[in-house]
């Protein structure tokens, strides 16, 4: 059977279905400009998240809190305008859904009409499912975020795997279960255990996305520059480094200081 991806040239929501009823995984990266977006692209990329990690790889926060919505809009337009194929999904930043509807409404039209994204996504169950329909009722497709959810950093105090308890895997197994019967296209669920995550992944309909939830999910999800290994400082378990660009960007530069006051560079080759 060919898989779904490779008969389309265009990722859609619905095509991402077709992958899971084929069990063909799903591979999704972030990327927050129109560079990176392209490379990914044109690798074949089923999905490009331009998540709200924006705000610790690209302007150095150390939550995921600062980012702004006019911030997220910019990435967004920029990775779309690279983008043929992928389908692009957008966070929605702290502060524009949580507790009102309307304004998640709002923050979800904008995006989509000023970035020409293909879906948003936002961390939470239950809490969020007032949002959830609000947006849906605009025909806009939402993902949902469950287990780890970085926007709620200060109410847990720490970044440990969630839900190894079980009246909190309880809690996450029906809050999957409501948000894919509130309409979400898909999950991601980030830093369970993975029979859990395997048995959510299991018992719904929708593609479920893991980061940090092992292999028996219907894809993976990974922050571009940590596998990348442009960032360094952050080393959790899940994370496989396919590369180290740190050392050699810097090396790079290295090289071109030494060549800049050496007088190497430019050689006559390298002139008018």
């Amino acid at each position: 059977m060919m898989p779904a991806q490779k008969k389309i040239k265009k990722v859609t929501t619905h095509v991402l279905s077709a992958m899971k009823m084929q069990g063909e995984k799903i591979a999704m990266l972030t990327a927050y400009d129109y560079s990176m977006a392209r490379i990914l692209d044109e690798a074949g990329i089923d999905v490009i998240l331009v998540g709200d990690s924006a705000s610790n790889v690209m302007a150095g926060y150390e939550t995921t809190l600062p980012i702004t919505l006019n911030e997220m809009i910019y990435h967004a337009a920029s990775v779309v305008r690279a983008v043929k194929r992928a389908l692009v999904v957008v966070d929605l930043p702290f502060g524009t859904y949580q507790g009102n509807s309307m304004e998640a409404l709002a923050s979800s039209i904008r995006i989509m009409k000023e970035t020409g994204a293909h879906a948003v996504k936002l961390e939470g169950g239950s809490e969020v499912v007032e949002s959830v329909e609000r947006i849906l009722s605009a025909g806009i497709p939402v993902m949902g975020h469950l287990g780890l959810t970085p926007q709620s950093i200060h109410k847990f105090g720490t970044y440990v795997v969630r839900a190894t308890e079980e009246d909190e895997a309880e809690k996450l197994l029906q809050d999957a279960f409501l948000l894919e019967e509130t309409g979400v296209f898909s999950l991601v669920l980030e830093k369970i255990p993975a029979n859990l995550a395997g048995r959510v992944a299991s018992e719904v309909k929708i593609p479920v996305i893991g980061i940090g939830a092992g292999p028996k999910v219907d894809g993976q999800v990974l922050v571009l520059h940590d596998m990348l290994g442009i960032t360094q400082e952050f080393s959790p378990r899940f994370l496989r480094r396919y590369h180290n660009l740190y050392q050699e960007i810097k090396g790079s530069v290295q090289s071109y200081i030494q060549d800049v006051k050496t007088l190497d560079f430019p050689n006559e080759k390298e002139q008018y």
